[in-house]
C-alpha cells in the first residue's frame, strides 16, 4: 500500500469539532486504537465529556490552569503558558468516565485516547514527579518527558510521551519502528505526533515516515498544531530548524498484552546510538523543567 502526504499529515485546521481545532478518531486515522483531541476551553466555561470506551490523557498544552471532576472526584492541575514554558501536570482518567473540565483562564487542552479493555483509577501525575530524560548527543539531543511511558503504570493499552527538540537538532533519531511484534523485538503499535513550534508564527519543522517493504517515502513540513500519522514504516527524524526549537506529543496504543514502546531501528541507520557514546550532550537539553523554562 502507497502512502502520501495527503493520507499521513492533518494540517492545522483540517480537523476538529466546533470551536476545537483538533479531532483524530481511530476511523479518521483508519486505525484501531489511538486518537487525539485538542480542547478551546472558554474562561470558566465548563466542559463535559464521557469516555465511552476510550481511557485519556489530559496533556495542557496552553492552559495556566484546569480543574477536572471524574466521577464525583476533583483534581486540579497546574499547566503552562505554552508548550515549552514548563513540565505541567497531566491527568490519567479510565475508560467508562465522564468528566468536566474548567480553566478559569481558558487556553487549550490536548486529550490524547486509546481503546481500552479494562477500567483503571484515574491518576493525578504531578510535575515534579514526572521523569524527564536527555535523550541522543551532538545534534540529535532532545528531552523526553516521560510522562505516561511503559514503566508509569497507570493505563491499559495508553503510552504518551512529549518530546523537546532544540533549534538545529534532530529528534526521533536514528529511524525506528514498532508495527511488528511477530519477532518479539517490537511492539506493534499506532502513533500520533502533534506538533507544537516556538513562537508560532513562520516557524517550521520537518517529520519523515518510510516504509521499505511497501516502498514509500513521505517527508512533510510540521507547523504548530499539525499531527502526523505513524500507521507502520520506519519514522525520523523529526528536525527543527535553526531558528526554533520543536515540540510534539507522541500518542501510541496497539493490540499488545502488556504495554511497550520495543522499537527497531533502520538498519542502515542503526550505528547512530553507538556514536553518541562519543559525542558531548547539547547543553541546551532538558529545555524545560517542572521548574519552568531554562534560559
Amino acid at each position: 500500500m502507497t502512502r502520501t502526504v495527503d493520507d499521513l499529515l492533518v494540517p492545522a485546521g483540517s480537523t476538529g469539532e466546533g470551536d476545537d481545532p483538533v479531532l483524530i478518531t481511530p476511523a479518521r486515522a483508519r486505525w484501531r486504537y489511538c486518537g487525539l483531541r485538542v480542547l478551546r476551553l472558554a474562561p470558566g466555561v465548563p466542559r463535559r465529556l464521557a469516555l465511552g470506551e476510550d481511557e485519556a490523557a489530559l496533556v495542557p498544552l496552553a492552559l495556566p490552569s484546569l480543574d477536572v471532576e471524574v466521577d464525583g472526584a476533583r483534581h486540579h492541575l497546574r499547566g503552562r503558558a505554552d508548550a515549552f514554558a514548563r513540565v505541567p501536570d497531566y491527568l490519567y482518567v479510565p475508560r467508562d468516565s465522564e468528566l468536566e473540565v474548567v480553566s478559569a483562564e481558558g487556553g487549550t487542552l490536548a486529550v490524547a485516547t486509546a481503546h481500552a479493555r479494562t477500567r483503571r483509577e484515574a491518576v493525578l501525575l504531578r510535575a515534579e514527579d514526572v521523569a524527564i530524560e536527555v535523550r541522543g548527543a551532538g545534534r540529535a539531543s532532545r528531552q523526553v518527558t516521560n510522562f505516561l511511558t511503559p514503566d508509569v503504570h497507570v493505563a491499559d493499552r495508553l503510552l504518551c510521551c512529549e518530546v523537546l527538540t532544540p533549534p538545529g537538532n534532530w529528534s526521533s533519531h536514528p529511524p525506528h519502528k514498532h508495527d511488528d511484534a511477530t519477532g518479539g523485538v517490537e511492539a506493534e503499535l499506532e502513533e500520533i505526533y502533534f506538533f507544537q513550534v516556538d513562537g508560532g508564527g513562520d516557524g517550521f519543522g520537518a517529520h519523515r515516515t518510510y516504509d521499505l517493504a511497501e516502498g514509500w517515502d513521505v517527508m512533510a513540513t510540521v507547523r504548530t498544531d499539525d499531527a502526523f500519522l505513524v500507521p507502520r514504516g520506519y519514522h525520523g527524524p523529526c528536525m527543527a530548524s535553526p531558528e526554533h526549537a520543536l515540540w510534539y506529543l507522541n500518542v501510541l496504543a496497539g493490540p499488545g498484552a502488556v504495554r511497550s514502546m520495543a522499537i527497531s531501528d533502520d538498519p542502515a541507520h542503526a550505528a547512530i546510538r553507538g556514536a553518541w557514546a562519543g559525542q558531548e550532550t547539547d547543553p541546551r537539553v532538558p529545555l524545560a523543567t517542572a521548574e519552568g523554562r531554562r534560559a
